[in-house]
């Protein structure tokens, strides 16, 4: 879907700011044939749960309703008139007077509806948008919504943050000709020197279609015809991690006079990526992740999209030396993405299909109370409401060079039986969509390189590990044996490159003790020596992302100090814990470049591999 944008052909209303505001329990059966009788107001973009002191809005469960007048202008009587939402989480039904308009499934990507036949230009209406963050087993992300005995609604779902909800990023109006560009696909390559741009054009309508590619100088450097084609850029300047250069491709269609019609516009970063044995290679060049997982998650807006927010987290990150970030466990808006483009910074780009493992009631064992992939848990209904979420991720996202991945899922059962079966069409449909970029998943701690059943259809493996932490907290140099012996496990069975996704450890800000006992800033430190030994001993290891950037919030809970994850190497207010340092000094000194230990792996040892299997017996008796 593309993003709207002014042009000499379109024009642009942002809708964001304060709308009225109420609960399904505040308003009558059809909310939307009247203003809605409250005087609370709420701000868009932001989610509604922290914003009041109210603890029945904090947990709402069911329908919100937002409400504003919006305004038509009257010179655009002549074309199609549309209202996008950014993001409504998890679901959002939108109604324009009395009317429904329309609904969309999905918390974190955009959708838009046409309601040029339902306005007068020059008049106003009045636009009502239900959020709903309901969750179910036929969601992405999946959950659970019941009835309380004292009928009070509860969701429950099996990610570790906070189910935010509310219209998270921002809301548009806008016009288009009747004859306009309708989507844009950008795919680049090198010949020698210069750069290969191809392009398909999809437009509404019969028209003649020319493509102009300006440098950033705003020379012109390559032009094209036709909704198909490909562009030679000589002597191309090659969008570079840590160094983006971005071109500019106008498409304009004309009529047979030569009338301008439509005209747009995208950004292009002409760069390669590809997995090469155990590699993966940036413009030829071996990559070596540095970063974090992170949220969209702050004080008081929660998941709300906020600009002067994404400088800073974006400032944090350079700050570190780090070089890349996933967006765990959702898109994130596409304003970041954007920063990204422009700044150079890698991106693995990650659907919102957080917690289709039923495993994890069974903690660290892997054995829950029911199998993952059945018809009952997490059938066909789950995976076709996730393969939309991947084709509409992919339309988002395609034309951004920041991302160089598509991650798939975060710590599915991919140790189950079913696993196959639910995730290879997934596979095939991704490598359909966009054969340009590799595809991952991030690894669940308790599948192993001996019973996971999909790793192969994947190009890179991405590991979440928490050795040390929850597992062995009180023995680190057992821990390091055991990281070590479980990657290597990885490289022997798949011969893939490898990263880590994830590996950290709770920290509470300002807590020391000169022997580095658990929750200290001085653990988390040596938590992040343990990992570092081990990913510098192994040449197939391609790349390390912290788990977390800043501590986030959660649902209470007795490990969740003030319904915090506390595993950020910042707070969640972006102060930097001891751990902070620590990474900066690794990265800066590394840049792009795997660091390397010439200390020898100690010997394996047979017994580390039962200790897993043994846990697990115990577990099931």
């Amino acid at each position: 879907m593309l993003k709207p944008q002014s042009s000499p052909t379109r024009d642009l209303r942002n809708l964001d700011g304060m709308w009225q505001f109420a609960l399904d329990s505040e308003v009558g059966e059809q909310p939307w044939t009247s203003p809605l009788p409250t005087q609370r107001q709420a701000p868009v973009p932001a989610s509604y749960n922290d914003l009041y002191v109210d603890r029945g809005i904090r947990d709402h469960v069911g329908d919100a309703w937002y409400q504003r007048e919006i305004h038509i202008p009257r010179g655009w009587k002549d074309d199609r008139v549309f209202v996008r939402l950014d993001a409504a989480c998890h679901k959002g039904s939108v109604y324009l007077d009395d009317q429904y308009v329309g609904e969309h499934q999905g918390g974190y990507l955009p959708f838009e509806f046409d309601i040029t036949d339902r306005i007068t230009p020059g008049t106003s209406h009045r636009l009502t948008v239900a959020v709903n963050n309901e969750l179910s087993r036929t969601t992405i992300p999946p959950g659970t919504t019941e009835m309380g005995p004292s009928g009070k609604k509860t969701v429950q779902y099996h990610h570790d943050f906070y189910n935010y909800s509310g219209l998270h990023r921002s809301a548009w109006l806008y016009a288009a000709p009747e004859t306009r560009v309708t989507d844009v696909t950008v795919r680049t390559d090198r010949a020698g020197a210069d750069g290969i741009v191809t392009y398909m054009v999809e437009t509404t309508g019969s028209a003649n279609v020319t493509l102009t590619l300006r440098n950033e100088d705003g020379k012109v450097v390559a032009t094209g015809a036709g909704t198909q084609g490909t562009l030679r850029i000589e002597n191309v300047n090659l969008w570079q991690p840590g160094a983006a250069y971005l071109y500019v491709l106008t498409i304009e269609l004309h009529d047979d006079a030569g009338e301008l019609m439509d005209t747009y516009s995208v950004n292009v970063g002409v760069r390669t990526v590809e997995v090469v044995g155990t590699k993966l290679l940036i413009n030829g060049e071996p990559f070596y992740f540095t970063g974090y997982g992170m949220h969209e998650d702050h004080d008081v807006r929660g998941k709300g999209h906020d600009n002067a927010h994404l400088v800073n987290d974006m400032a944090l990150l350079k700050w570190t030396g780090a070089n890349s970030f996933r967006t765990s466990h959702y898109p994130y808006a596409e304003e970041v993405l954007d920063y990204a483009d422009r700044h150079g910074i890698i991106v693995i780009d990650e659907t919102a299909a957080v917690g289709i493992n039923l495993g994890v009631t069974g903690g660290l064992t892997g054995i829950g109370k029911e199998a993952t992939f059945t018809p009952e848990t997490f059938g066909d209904e789950t995976r076709e409401a996730h393969a939309q979420h991947i084709r509409e991720l992919i339309a988002r996202d395609k034309n951004h060079p920041s991302v160089v991945m598509w991650s798939i899922a975060n710590e599915p059962a991919s140790n189950e039986d079913g696993a196959r079966e639910y995730f290879e069409p997934l596979v095939n449909l991704a490598r359909e969509l966009d054969p340009t970029r590799p595809l991952t998943y991030a690894i669940v701690m308790m599948a192993n390189h001996d019973n996971d059943k999909i790793a192969d259809l994947f190009d890179v493996l991405s590991i979440n590990r928490y050795w040390g932490w929850y597992v062995f907290m009180d023995d680190l140099p057992l821990a390091e044996a055991m990281l070590e012996q479980d990657l290597r496990g990885w490289v022997e069975r798949f011969g893939k490159p490898i990263m880590m996704t994830e590996y950290g450890a709770d920290t509470l800000d300002g807590l020391h003790a000169a022997d580095g006992t658990p929750w200290t800033e001085e653990f988390q430190r040596d938590i992040f020596d343990v990992y570092h030994r081990v990913f510098d001993r192994i040449p197939e290891f391609i790349g390390e992302q912290v788990w977390n950037f800043a501590d986030f919030r959660t649902v209470p809970a007795i490990h969740r100090i003030g319904a915090r994850n506390k595993k950020g190497v910042f707070t969640r207010d972006r102060n930097p814990k001891l751990a902070a340092h620590t990474l900066r000094e690794r990265w800066l000194k590394n840049g792009n470049h795997k660091p390397t230990d010439s200390t020898p792996s100690p010997p394996p040892n047979p017994a580390l591999g039962h200790i897993i299997s043994a846990m697990r017996a115990r577990a099931a008796a």
